[in-house]
């Protein structure tokens, strides 16, 4: 034999293959990429929502807040409640836009057993922006209902 022949066959190293490239990615890293920009679209939005609707509350408060505080006859600031009153409504309910008389008074109790609006001082809001002479006393308290309607209504959501 020859000594070649008894060492056996040459043999070469075992060979890797090359690493892989990182661009293109694999099919599963674009559906990881897109649902990862879903998920970042619908939070950017439901953000700007947010952000928009808490601007709009202060923004009512901040009016709500001016009229609470302004030096006008009692029928004008009752009026000036009242629009603010009805315009937080129909944020909240939309069919409280056609709402008025009696109807509007037992909306705005809103399931209160006191019922104050239909049965106690906040039922000056039915006929007390459209009358004259006006106390300034029972515009004092219809306030606190008012404002504690009005918040109410600018949380619902």
């Amino acid at each position: 034999m020859t000594p070649a022949a008894a060492q056996g066959p040459q043999l070469r190293d075992i060979h890797l293959p090359p690493p892989p490239e990182w661009w293109p990615p694999a099919w599963g890293w674009w559906v990881v990429a897109a649902l990862a920009l879903s998920v970042l679209a619908v939070l950017f939005v439901l953000v700007r929502r947010t952000a928009a609707r808490r601007r709009r509350q202060r923004r009512l408060r901040a009016e709500f807040d001016a009229v609470q505080a302004a030096d006008v006859a009692p029928a004008e600031r009752l009026r000036r409640m009242s629009e603010l009153l009805r315009r937080a409504a129909r944020r909240a309910h939309p069919e409280a836009a056609v709402l008025g008389g009696e109807a509007w008074l037992q909306f705005l109790d809103a399931n209160e057993a006191s019922r104050p609006f239909s049965a106690g001082p906040g039922r000056i809001l039915d006929s007390g922006p459209y009358r004259r002479g006006i106390d300034a006393t029972e515009v004092e308290l219809a306030l606190p209902l008012v404002r504690r309607r009005f918040l109410d209504l600018l949380e619902d959501p």
